[in-house]
């Protein structure tokens, strides 16, 4: 049954909420960290915080996605809001790195819920054509994470304590409950089918093992020796097992039928590259401005602002006109086209540019990411059944959030090894900050201005590759409308494609 308007507009408000509170959490406490783990007396195990949170977040998508199809989407998203709650108790709680890990991993299976329900839900309760304006206003979630994120961490840190950075979610999580249970209408699920355990598993094990190897092949290289051999060989063992493993349950936690399904797998591809053409190269490029522009690091904070607002602005703006035409494919098409020329521009910077062209470029990106990311969510979940619809929702979520973690930590080290190598003699790589080198001599700081210019520019030019990438698979796109039937699918079109 149809919602009313106010029903949606109260189901939009709690989704809104709900996900703002899942992408606000992981922003928050990247600027509380070095106090968090200093006060634990753990700053060596300072990564345990985030990675425990980000490993069961990537690993539990696919399973959360599975089970709203089972037992129905709302159970699922009270469920996992629930789990938030409580964790974030026991974050603040915590009196070692220990205990703070576990109740990450608590936190981060529960993020997983609070980011996938609310497109799950979406899908279920409204029609193809409807979907993407209401996700690119839940989707307003995360750019507005992005930019707040850090500076309430900052604030909550130094007024109350880290402890609050975790106990802030409980009041807000409480009225986003309490919302949800009045808004989130009842979603039937197909309960009497059995879960997929073995695939689940395997799966977890799988991306477990190739998240590790990219981590140890980017930190070390070959170097890595025996741990990166074992971690790649459970990889590839751990993918084999699942497909076989998929191909034989009656309820597969990824239903492989999905890959024969010409619009589902350039929706898949399409958030490969968001993930691995933007999101992987975002957190490093304030230390880039710092070093190349000779900036304070407020001031290199414009410019992933600027690519966050470009990404806000144009998904609000191609969500409102996706659902009044219904014509989907011209989105991704331009999108990919203008991030492809933003990273280039990028690649091709000389030193000495003043800040608002890398500023303009990356809003660029930004532009032309928002302008299918939330779209081909929509696109992929109207070509699925229906009741696979949290299962297809959890694929193009779980290769969009891999693929920025594997190219997050390659990039990473190829930035390492490349400054490390080229690094001035007067300076040391392993205490190399920007105010090190801010007061340094001219020279040196000219030095190293070239230096993470010559290192950044293959890295960019090898993302526009990637959205290059992405250019030809949207032109693969089958050209369709949104149908405004609650039930259907995309209609391929017979009129000529927009692109």
């Amino acid at each position: 049954m149809p919602l009313s308007p106010w029903r949606l507009r109260l189901l939009i408000v709690s989704l809104l909420t709900v996900s703002f509170l899942g992408a606000l959490d992981h922003t928050v406490v990247s600027t509380s960290l070095a106090t968090i783990t200093g006060d634990l007396g753990a700053v060596e195990q300072m990564s345990w915080v985030i990675v425990s949170y980000t490993l069961a977040s990537t690993v539990l998508l696919p399973v959360l996605g599975k089970l709203a199809d089972l037992v129905g989407a709302r159970l699922v998203f009270l469920a996992s809001l629930t789990l938030f709650l409580a964790a974030s108790l026991f974050c603040g709680l915590a009196q070692d790195i220990t205990q703070l890990a576990l109740a990450r991993v608590a936190q981060g299976i529960g993020s997983a819920g609070l980011h996938l329900m609310p497109q799950t839900i979406v899908g279920e309760v409204t029609t193809p054509r409807e979907r993407p304006k209401v996700m690119s206003w839940i989707g307003v979630a995360f750019p507005i994470a992005i930019l707040a994120g850090p500076l309430a961490g900052g604030l909550i840190t130094d007024a109350w304590g880290w402890r609050w950075v975790f106990w802030i979610n409980i009041p807000v999580g409480l009225i986003a409950l309490a919302l949800a249970v009045i808004a989130v209408p009842h979603i039937e699920g197909r309960s009497g089918r059995r879960f997929d355990i073995g695939g689940a598993v395997t799966l977890g094990i799988t991306i477990t093992a190739f998240v590790l190897a990219a981590g140890l092949f980017a930190s070390e290289g070959p170097a890595a020796g025996i741990p990166l051999v074992i971690a790649v060989v459970v990889a590839a063992a751990g993918l084999a097992a699942f497909i076989a493993i998929e191909l034989r349950v009656a309820e597969p936690v990824v239903p492989l039928r999905h890959f024969a399904n010409r619009t589902v797998v350039v929706c898949i591809v399409l958030s490969t590259v968001i993930g691995v053409g933007l999101f992987s190269v975002v957190s490093y490029v304030p230390t880039y401005i710092q070093m190349a522009y000779r900036t304070s690091a407020t001031v290199s904070g414009l410019v992933p602002i600027a690519t966050v607002f470009g990404m806000l602005v144009s998904s609000l703006l191609t969500g409102f006109l996706a659902s009044r035409s219904g014509r989907y494919r011209v989105f991704p098409v331009i999108g990919t086209a203008l991030a492809a020329v933003g990273l280039l521009i990028m690649a091709l910077l000389p030193v000495g540019m003043p800040l608002w062209v890398p500023m303009a470029a990356m809003a660029l990106v930004g532009i032309g990411t928002g302008a299918f990311m939330n779209i081909i969510v929509a696109v992929a979940q109207s070509a699925a059944s229906r009741t696979d619809t949290g299962s297809i929702t959890a694929t193009v979520s779980l290769v969009r959030q891999v693929g920025s973690t594997v190219a997050t930590a390659i990039v990473g080290g190829v930035i390492g090894v490349g400054v490390t190598m080229g690094l001035p003699a007067s300076l040391d790589a392993a205490t190399l900050t920007p105010a090190v080198v801010h007061a340094s001599s001219a020279a040196v700081q000219a030095e190293v201005a070239a230096l993470y210019s010559g290192v950044m520019a293959p890295i960019f030019l090898g993302l526009a590759v990637t959205y290059a990438v992405g250019v030809i698979a949207a032109l693969l796109l089958p050209p369709g409308r949104l149908s405004d039937e609650r039930e259907a699918a995309v209609h391929p079109s017979t009129e000529p494609a927009i692109a």
